[in-house]
Parts: structure tokens; sequence; C-alpha cells
């Protein structure tokens, strides 16, 4: 289910001062990456990746398929930072970023 513009929005006002907790370099999606993403959309729900690549086409193409393999949306791109958002099914009020 896609996100609304409104949802969007309170949840790029949250991501606002959150830090990137998973880095995505050179290499790609290995599966290493993909388990630490995984991991933390199920502790966050919303979180930060950093992608450290320079061509723009290519982290665009990082961002669609970290988010095709993960079930997560995307809520924002500025410059080499994605703000991701996954729905927890048992969210930990202590870890989540939407409850705290």
């Amino acid at each position: 289910m896609p996100l609304t513009a409104d949802r969007k929005k309170a949840l790029r006002t949250i991501g606002h001062n959150l830090k990137p907790v998973v880095t995505v370099a050179e290499n790609g999606l290995t599966e290493g990456v993909a388990a630490e993403l995984n991991r933390a959309l199920d502790d966050h729900e919303l979180i930060k990746v950093k992608l450290a690549v320079n061509d723009r086409e290519v982290r665009r193409e990082l961002i669609a398929e970290l988010c095709q393999q993960s079930g997560a949306e995307l809520v924002q791109e500025i410059g080499k930072i994605a703000l991701i958002f996954r729905k927890a099914e048992k969210p930990n009020a202590k870890l989540s970023n939407l409850l705290r």
C-alpha cells in the first residue's frame, strides 16, 4: 500500500533528525547489507540509508533494489541519503523511531 502525501510528510519530519544506520558502498546490496537492512527495519521501522556511490543513476537503482528486496517504501531521497519505511509486525516501543 503506497504512502499518502500526508503520511510521507509526517515520516520526513520524524526522519529529519535520524542518522544513517545502514551504508551501501560500491559492492551494492550484498547478503550482509540486506540482513542488516532487514534487522534495522524490524527494529526501527523508519531508517536512513547512506549510499556511498557517486553515480546518481546507480544510486537510484540501488534504492529501488533495496526497497523491492526488503518490502520497504521510499519516503525521501536527498543526495546520497535515502529515508525508507517498513511497518513492523510487532514494533518495539524502545527501538521504533515512530513510537518514541
